[in-house]
Order: C-alpha cells, then sequence, then structure tokens
C-alpha cells in the first residue's frame, strides 16, 4: 500500500510541477537578408511566396501544401501534411512591417506565428516568432520545455532559405 501512495505522490507532484512551468512558450529567431523589407512582407503574406522559404518544404520533399482562400493577404492560407503533421497556416494580419498567421493544428494546438521585416543598409532584418499557448496540459507545458531547441532550428533554416532567395 505505502507504494501506491508514493506513487500517487509522484504523479501528484509532477502534474504540479509541470501546471507551474509557463502556459505560453515563445520561440524566435532573426536573420539579415538582402531583400527589401517590402519584397519580406510580400512574400510572407502570399501562400505562393511563403512556399518558397517554407523550412518544411525543404526537409521533407513530399509535403502536400493545397492552398485555399485568397491568393495573397488576409485569408489566405493553406492546408499541409507530410511527415511533421498536418495542419493549416492563415494569414490572418498584414502590416507594413509584419504579417501574422494562425496555424491551426488541432489537437496540437493554435500556434500564432509572425514574420517582421526592418529595413537595414543592406536589406531588411526579418525575426521570425511563433507563440504557443499550451494551456492547462501539464503534457504540453513540459513538451513546450524543449520548444525551442525543437523549433528553433526550422526556423533558421526558413530564414536561410529566404536569404538565398536575394
Amino acid at each position: 500500500m505505502t507504494i501506491v501512495y508514493t506513487l500517487i505522490a509522484i504523479v501528484a507532484a509532477v502534474i504540479v510541477i509541470a501546471l507551474l512551468l509557463p502556459r505560453k512558450v515563445v520561440v524566435t529567431r532573426q536573420a539579415d537578408v538582402a531583400m527589401s523589407p517590402e519584397d519580406v512582407i510580400a512574400r510572407v503574406a502570399s501562400t505562393e511566396g511563403f512556399q518558397t522559404f517554407n523550412p518544411y518544404c525543404t526537409t521533407d520533399p513530399s509535403l502536400k501544401i493545397t492552398p485555399f482562400g485568397k491568393t495573397e493577404g488576409v485569408g489566405s492560407g493553406f492546408r499541409f501534411e507530410g511527415k511533421d503533421g498536418k495542419g493549416t497556416q492563415t494569414v490572418t494580419d498584414v502590416t507594413a512591417t509584419r504579417v501574422t498567421h494562425l496555424i491551426d493544428l488541432g489537437a496540437m494546438g493554435k500556434p500564432v506565428q509572425t514574420i517582421e521585416a526592418k529595413a537595414t543598409g543592406a536589406g531588411a532584418h526579418v525575426t521570425w516568432t511563433v507563440t504557443s499557448d499550451m494551456g492547462f496540459n501539464p503534457v504540453f507545458r513540459i513538451f513546450g520545455l524543449f520548444m525551442d531547441r525543437m523549433l528553433g532550428k526550422t526556423y533558421e533554416r526558413g530564414l536561410k532559405n529566404m536569404a538565398a532567395l536575394a
């Protein structure tokens, strides 16, 4: 009986500790590209343009992309299905310096992605940020501890892909 109580206490402690972890997780990467901020924003706000630097296309040649909505701007987007999962990515806001996407991963959540481009002497400084709400699920909150390590390399690859376009 002592073993059962000990196991219950351990599980309860893990859940409590997990719930004390941050609910929101932010992953950010930055790079300079030899492209004007206007060109970066136009590319990011377009379903077709996004695919020219999409890091998942680099790592998954069989990734299926199906556009929907408009071809660019708010409401444009695409469905994706590949080895890393499936979902949708939709443009929800476009300004002169920033594009915001809602990524719907179904049960895995709905992270918000922003890509900003600010003018530099040689082009644009691009910041790619993804914010995920891990909710009250203790497993997701523990998973959040590894998000930067897991997604950071992907966004670095996307920024390198973008820089190669210039």
